[in-house]
């Protein structure tokens, strides 16, 4: 039996399943399955390695060329830490907003594009929705998602990632690129610092590089639509050590990387491992030969940049009326559709600013405006 939703309840639905991305998303896409299936559509599930998360593609409408992809990620970011002022997965209408996890980042776009199946009836081509896992923890879902949907259906025209733009026309996103750097020292009583390698401090001396090296970055850099207009290095996490009297052993840390396009991200770790194999090994190894310094990349999304004819932007700024483009400096799909050789957008529902926040929230001007969006979307597609 068919369930109608409207948009704000299909976004109260969503966000009360939990996906935060350490774990599994199946019971969303088991929700979505079901509620395609009862409006006669099937659907293709993209599992991962182990099977505990999976990435969703369906076709609403005819299989013929021409059509749009609707892409959007089922996870959310962590609550841990955050200090919300009610539960994070019910949604709660507060001062003209839904309130909840989820809300602006980005459960809304999808949801309002589910709860318009109903009116999709009519499409003489077709929308085909891309659900995908995991791009909070670096678009590792993406890539198999956009391999098997892209040898599965009828090219489409154009691909619309629904990423909180507040419906503004976007067409430059700057690359996403992560590594974790290990560092093993040699543990000494730390009244003797010249019998040990505190791997803490040439961590320390390893961000300080960095940190100078983002400086640059920002004393170098031409003008550009971002903000910041430069690339940006960032160490975001850092683990080490074991007591205060003790040079550690081990120290760990994360850093991200933000590049322009036209960077790229690589260039940059290996200034980075120059710096750590020529300075601080040398220096190290002097002490103990079996001290190290290793890198490990976790996550490599490339940059985003349309064409100005492209296809994708046209149709967002036939839609949303808008005669400009905008570029943000976060990174999303957009760029590994672009990869895989598609026409791509980014426009959606929600603010930027209030993603990953807590008492995240989407205005109820906001969630109208995309369901006009999509109405339109779905005028276009039936002409």
């Amino acid at each position: 039996m068919q369930k109608i939703f409207t948009p704000r309840a299909m976004i109260e639905r969503l966000v009360s399943i939990p996906t935060v991305s350490r774990d599994s998303n199946l019971e969303l896409i088991e929700f979505v399955e079901r509620y395609l299936q009862a409006h006669g559509i099937g659907s293709t599930r993209v599992n991962n390695a182990d099977g505990s998360k999976a990435n969703l593609f369906a076709t609403i409408g005819p299989r013929v060329a021409g059509g749009v992809v609707l892409s959007g990620h089922t996870d959310v970011v962590p609550i841990d830490d955050q200090d919300w002022d009610s539960d994070p997965f019910e949604v709660v209408e507060r001062d003209g907003c839904l309130f909840g996890r989820g809300t602006c980042d980005m459960k809304s776009f999808y949801a309002i594009a589910l709860a318009l199946v109903p009116e999709m009836q009519r499409l003489q081509r077709p929308i085909h929705l891309a659900l995908s896992y995991d791009e909070e923890v670096g678009c590792l879902g993406a890539p198999d998602l956009i391999a098997q949907l892209t040898a599965s259906v009828p090219p489409p025209a154009a691909v619309i990632v629904g990423e909180p733009t507040m419906m503004q026309v976007v067409g430059a996103h700057k690359s996403i690129f992560y590594f974790e750097t290990r560092i093993t020292g040699r543990e000494a009583h730390s009244s003797q610092p010249h019998r040990g390698v505190s791997a803490v401090m040439v961590a320390a001396r390893l961000i300080a590089w960095i940190h100078d090296r983002q400086r640059r970055c920002a004393e170098e850099s031409a003008a550009s639509a971002f903000e910041p207009p430069y690339t940006s290095l960032h160490c975001g996490t850092i683990h080490g050590g074991t007591a205060h009297n003790i040079m550690a052993h081990h120290c760990e840390f994360v850093t991200d990387i933000r590049c322009v396009p036209g960077e790229d991200a690589r260039d940059y770790l290996r200034e980075i491992e120059a710096f750590a194999r020529t300075v601080l090994e040398p220096e190290m190894q002097a002490v103990h030969p079996q001290t190290a310094i290793e890198f490990r990349v976790l996550a490599d999304v490339p940059a985003f940049s349309a064409a100005q004819d492209d296809a994708a932007v046209h149709l967002a700024q036939r839609l949303t009326g808008q005669n400009g483009r905008e570029s943000v400096s976060y990174g999303a799909e957009a760029g590994q559709f672009q990869q895989a050789g598609h026409c791509v957008v980014m426009c959606g529902p929600g603010s930027i600013d209030q993603a990953h926040q807590p008492n995240e929230y989407i205005s109820l001007e906001q969630v109208d405006a995309g369901v006009a969006f999509m109405r339109r979307l779905i005028d276009y597609l039936s002409e």
